[in-house]
């Protein structure tokens, strides 16, 4: 069973997605349609739908692709994770599977947005809910990791694109450090997931093998998820890119690893379950 771990859905407004640059070739809408044709193209059986806005109705949304899309098996959504109430909205959340949630913390200006004590105990409260907790931040935010990692404790997390390592610069340090430190934690996973657009626009395989390498070694491929990060990776590549990228590494380095990378390591950062 192949499963992508990270695509987006959305219902396109320049208003709603201000981050989307107008007449870009993701300026428009994606819909479960669009997703199940590049699913069976790529021969993939189940994917998960991620949050792309702050917004409880994208996550209603989502559901709503989910009961319409067999192949969506979950939905990453958004709450406000500072409320105070925040647990009773977690046990009133909409009816639908519900893996967990994110929030995109790289769009915070402070670096230390993830230590915040509401946030913390927004967090908190997800994993004692049995859910999961998707960490996207940006390699400037990428030190907090460890210190929020000891406050919220047990829980399955879920590194989102590998912390954005600015592949077109040749960035190294301080990401290579960063990220062997949040690696020590053994309940964080790493999605290699947003890749091929943090690099250059004329990217080659080779340009990802040095990070590969580093994160692989760092995580260890029963910690390691793809995703395709679709339709954002359309602004470098294709779908199939995505995957035919980490195929290929997997293929020829830890090819025992490929059931895991591809689909096991997501059954178990999710706790999916199927129906025999």
């Amino acid at each position: 069973m192949r499963i992508d771990a990270h695509h987006h859905l959305w219902h396109y407004t320049p208003e709603a997605f201000g981050w989307i640059e107008t007449g870009s070739a993701i300026a428009r809408d994606f819909g479960p349609d669009d997703l199940a044709r590049e699913m069976q193209a790529s021969g993939i059986d189940h994917a998960i739908a991620v949050q792309a806005r702050q917004s409880e109705a994208e996550t209603a949304f989502l559901l709503d692709c989910a009961a319409r899309q067999p192949r969506i098996a979950g939905v990453v959504g958004w709450i406000d994770l500072r409320a105070p109430d925040i647990a009773d909205r977690i046990a009133a959340r909409p009816a639908g599977p519900i893996l967990g949630y994110r929030h995109v913390v790289q769009d915070e200006a402070d670096a230390d947005f993830l230590l915040g004590d509401a946030f913390v105990a927004g967090v908190r409260a997800v994993l004692a809910a049995g859910l999961s907790y998707d960490v996207l931040v940006n390699a400037a935010q990428l030190g907090s990791v460890p210190a929020f990692l000891d406050r919220v404790g047990e829980g399955r997390l879920i590194l989102d694109h590998a912390a954005k390592p600015n592949i077109a610069a040749g960035a190294w340090q301080p990401w290579a450090d960063q990220i062997a430190a949040a690696a020590r934690y053994p309940n964080l996973f790493c999605k290699v997931s947003g890749l091929i657009t943090e690099a250059a626009r004329d990217w080659q395989q080779g340009d990802f093998e040095r990070y590969l390498d580093h994160v692989f070694a760092c995580f260890g491929p029963d910690r390691i998820l793809w995703g395709s990060d679709w339709p954002v990776c359309e602004l470098a590549g294709r779908y199939a890119d995505t995957q035919d990228l980490i195929a290929h590494y997997v293929a020829r380095d830890c090819p025992a690893a490929e059931a895991a990378v591809f689909g096991g390591n997501a059954v178990r950062a999710y706790a999916l379950e199927f129906s025999a």
